[in-house]
């Protein structure tokens, strides 16, 4: 148990350290370029442990559509929004706005799925949740505050995952494809993309700074793509998809340190707006209705 709770941290670190990551590589290359040096890094490594272990199949070419759709809403557009958004904003804003995720999985699932109708509790966390996002854009200060765009750009990667949630639960959950296999699928399709879209023009003023190069390589990369996917379906494994989620909770809070620790301001209305946040996504996963329990009858 203990390993699985480390992973868990792990997890959370690392996905709350990447927006330092890609702050320094957009200071140098473009943010497409960024998502390309990212999933490639990551891939690679997926690739080649999906060969040893014998993960992919001729089978699962049946299911390449899937894949590839999964490869733009979870990888392409996602990793896309994310790092635009990082480029324009603080990264300690950039991480606590990633902390959303969540609420927006769960409106694109209430949305797509239709399941159970939301309980109040869980429509109360949407609504603190929003509010959280409203000041942490604080769009009252107008030019001189946080960057609109880059608050969109965040939204539309956390909106973008979300869909892929929806999708993967509908289309491809039931065809019970291993985790490495789909991850190896997806970041391969991304690589493709990606490829064929981005202009390389220079691209390689990037190792120009070796601490920029190794962010992206291996903070981005290896770690942040690869290790993660791990860790991830890691967690899933050990401790359920409820539990695993409270790596959602030490990403952003992770983000808002690093950005301390290199000089960026955290003000109050950060604090708050990152609590709401947190607040909100915990509303949501403990909201929902649970089964009436059978009572056996007495004799």
């Amino acid at each position: 148990m203990l390993k699985s709770y480390t992973a868990l941290l792990a997890l959370g670190v690392i996905w709350g350290s990447n927006f330092i990551f890609m702050k320094w590589s957009t200071l140098l290359i473009t943010p497409s370029q960024t998502v390309l040096l990212r999933v490639l890094c990551g891939f690679i490594p997926l690739f080649l442990i999906a060969l040893y272990t014998k993960a992919l199949h001729r089978g699962q070419f049946k299911h390449l559509l899937h894949f590839a759709v999964m490869s733009v809403l979870a990888t392409t557009f996602y990793y896309y929004g994310f790092v635009a958004g990082t480029a324009l904003l603080p990264t300690s804003v950039a991480g606590l706005l990633s902390g959303s995720i969540p609420i927006f999985t769960f409106i694109c699932a209430f949305l797509f799925l239709r399941k159970d109708r939301p309980t109040r509790q869980m429509l109360i966390g949407v609504l603190v949740g929003f509010l959280g996002i409203i000041i942490s854009a604080r769009p009252w200060e107008n030019v001189e505050g946080i960057n609109l765009m880059g608050v969109i750009w965040m939204i539309a990667g956390t909106t973008s995952l979300g869909v892929s949630f929806v999708y993967a639960q509908r289309l491809l959950s039931p065809h019970k494809i291993p985790p490495l296999a789909l991850a190896t699928w997806q970041t391969g399709f991304a690589s493709l993309t990606l490829l064929a879209l981005t202009d390389f023009t220079g691209m390689f003023e990037i190792m120009s700074n070796t601490q920029t190069t190794l962010g992206v390589v291996i903070g981005l990369g290896l770690l942040g793509t690869g290790g993660a996917f791990f860790l991830y379906y890691y967690a899933i494994e050990k401790l359920g998809s409820v539990k695993a989620s409270g790596a959602t909770y030490i990403a952003p809070v992770v983000a808002v340190i690093i950005g301390a620790i290199v000089g960026e301001e955290i003000h109050l209305l950060l604090i708050i707006a990152l609590t709401l946040i947190l607040t909100g996504v915990i509303l949501i996963q403990t909201g929902a209705k649970k089964p009436p329990t059978s009572q056996s009858n007495k004799s």
